[in-house]
């Protein structure tokens, strides 16, 4: 009987999990009910006040797309997968299912900061979790012994980076929700500038 699961199953399982969250998050989105013979300009108008709604939708497609980004560059250099990291791996993934609930909250009950903070809590947890199942494997040898020190260095730090920006922008939301939104957008040069810091 064998002692751990293979990491290809550990994977496979992981992106069937992405694939449901993503898949649920997008039927959760509502069409508007329109009633018979509006015009067009009518039409327009209820369409565009959907466009916070869809904004969300498309925020937090990309923010599990980076996750599953993150996921894989790290499980890429992962050799085995032992009991302790296969049960940070299940808290992880359901942390990524808990997403497409705070992206309901959100289309539901729109910008006030308690839903801002749930949303943003969630993604901050994934976040640490994922960089929790890293160092673990880190501390414990579980990591190719190929890789460079400064490869390490790169993904310890990358890991860091999301769930922090996430974190941060909780206390940015007391002030102002929607620049608490505009500050995740920090991720995408922040990132540039690590990778140029830790050539990966």
């Amino acid at each position: 009987m064998p002692k751990q699961i293979k990491l290809e199953h550990v994977i496979s399982f992981s992106d069937a999990i992405f694939a449901f969250s993503i898949t649920f998050m997008a039927i959760t989105i509502q069409i508007p009910n329109m009633p018979e013979n509006l015009t067009q300009t009518q039409v327009i108008d209820i369409l565009l006040g959907q466009t916070s709604h869809f904004a969300i939708y498309v925020i937090s497609f990309f923010v599990i797309g980076i996750y599953w980004i993150s996921y894989h560059q790290i499980l890429n250099h992962i050799t085995e997968s032992r009991g302790v990291m296969m049960w940070l791996n299940l808290l992880f993934l359901f942390s990524i299912t808990l997403i497409s609930f705070a992206v309901d909250l959100q289309v539901q009950y729109g910008f006030y900061y308690i839903i801002f903070a749930i949303y943003a809590s969630i993604l901050t947890l994934s976040g640490a979790l994922l960089t929790i199942i890293w160092l673990h494997a880190k501390k414990n040898g579980l990591i190719e012994n190929t890789l460079k020190s400064t490869d390490i260095q790169n993904l310890t730090v990358q890991s860091l980076l999301t769930p922090s920006v996430f974190a941060l922008s909780i206390l940015i939301s007391i002030i102002n929700v929607q620049i608490a939104y505009y500050f995740w957008l920090v991720i995408i040069p922040a990132k540039i500038v690590i990778h140029k810091r830790y050539p990966y």
